[in-house]
């Protein structure tokens, strides 16, 4: 693997805010002929540096406009019990990340829901049943200030 270089750290930075944008408007962006451009973005992929391509989606329109921490602390942190609780919250539809943590909880996920109703839910068909939770705390976010899909590069 290369090391990255300017350039590279100015693509990057200009495909996260539009991944969509066309090889042509990207070289145009950064000063760079499009044949260079698409050498480069091609090394990125092929090098992981870019992961995949993805939209971004609206969860208001969607119906899912609240979003809850919940933390999670096991029974045990043998590797049969983390991986159990990985493998089966990994299915959980509405959890959108889960994280294993360093301090007081083990876990942190994030889920989306309807509303507070529909969260209850979610909670009783699924975060309830999964394996070696000892304890369940749910934060509700009452609103979003910042939130970015952006890495500084």
């Amino acid at each position: 693997m290369q090391e990255l270089d300017s350039i590279d750290h100015r693509i990057l930075a200009a495909l996260q805010r539009r991944g969509r944008m066309s090889n042509s408007d990207l070289s145009d962006k950064i000063n760079l002929s499009p044949s260079a451009c698409h050498r480069r973005v091609q090394r990125l992929e092929t090098d992981g540096y870019i992961k995949d391509y993805v939209a971004l989606l609206d969860p208001q329109k969607l119906g899912c406009p609240s979003t809850i921490f919940v933390e999670i602390t096991l029974s045990g942190q043998a590797d049969e019990v983390l991986e159990a609780f990985e493998r089966e919250v990994a299915r959980v539809p509405n959890v959108l990340e889960c994280h294993l943590m360093a301090g007081a909880a083990d876990y942190l996920l994030k889920v989306v829901a309807q509303d507070t109703e529909d969260f209850a839910r979610i909670h009783r068909r699924y975060l309830a049943r999964l394996p070696g939770v000892a304890q369940m705390q749910s934060s509700f976010a009452l609103r979003t200030v910042f939130k970015t899909t952006a890495l500084p590069v």
